[in-house]
């Protein structure tokens, strides 16, 4: 099911006022007690995102945080705290987060961080199926051809490139047109812009 709202708090009382707050907005929430149990429970899909409490028993909310990275879940995370902590909420933000809350909060504050949330999950999810997609095409060039390709993205011309990989200026132009062919691309701006969505190292 998408666009679900995770609620990781707790407080039994938190969780349920959030989620009241956010089914009036015809949104599906699933609350969860603690970071433990929601690890436990499912794999977040796109346009899912989560409200945090920073504090609380066993793991906290940035190890929960901290966790997702480390397992590759694309999730945005709201925390909520009960105290103003600027350092902590620097470092929440700096690792993904995209909002950092203080209690009590009020609705229309906790909806907009949501929307934002919900936005970024899209964000994340089409920015790793497009990386996925580059890579997947990059992969099937040839060593030769990745070698041609780094050369000709570099500005290269194909006189230049024949000499620097020894070959002759017929064969790079042959691994050039294969190129464009296999990766989809119809100009060099195209195949940088490729190789730099799929990865390809410098």
């Amino acid at each position: 099911m998408n666009n679900i709202v995770f609620v990781v708090d707790d407080d039994p009382a938190v969780r349920d006022s959030l989620a009241l707050l956010l089914e009036q907005e015809n949104l599906v929430v699933e609350t969860f007690a603690s970071a433990e149990a929601f690890l436990a429970a499912r794999r977040p899909v796109r346009g899912n995102c989560a409200i945090v409490d920073i504090r609380m028993p066993g793991m906290d909310g940035m190890a929960l945080q901290a966790e997702l990275a480390r397992r590759g879940v694309l999730l945005p995370l709201i925390f909520l705290t009960g105290h103003g902590d600027i350092p902590m909420s620097v470092r929440a933000i700096k690792s993904g987060a995209v909002d950092f809350l203080t209690k009590p909060i009020t609705g229309s504050a906790l909806l907009a961080s949501v929307h934002a949330a919900r936005l970024e999950s899209q964000r994340l999810y089409s920015q790793a199926e497009a990386s996925q997609s580059a890579a997947a095409r990059l992969a099937s060039l040839s060593e030769r051809e990745r070698e041609v390709m780094a050369l000709a993205i570099e500005g290269l011309s194909n006189k230049e490139i024949a000499r620097r990989l020894d070959i002759s200026h017929r064969t790079v132009e042959v691994h050039r047109a294969r190129i464009m062919q296999k990766t989809g691309a119809e100009t060099l701006f195209d195949l940088a812009r490729l190789a730099e969505t799929g990865g390809l190292p410098n």
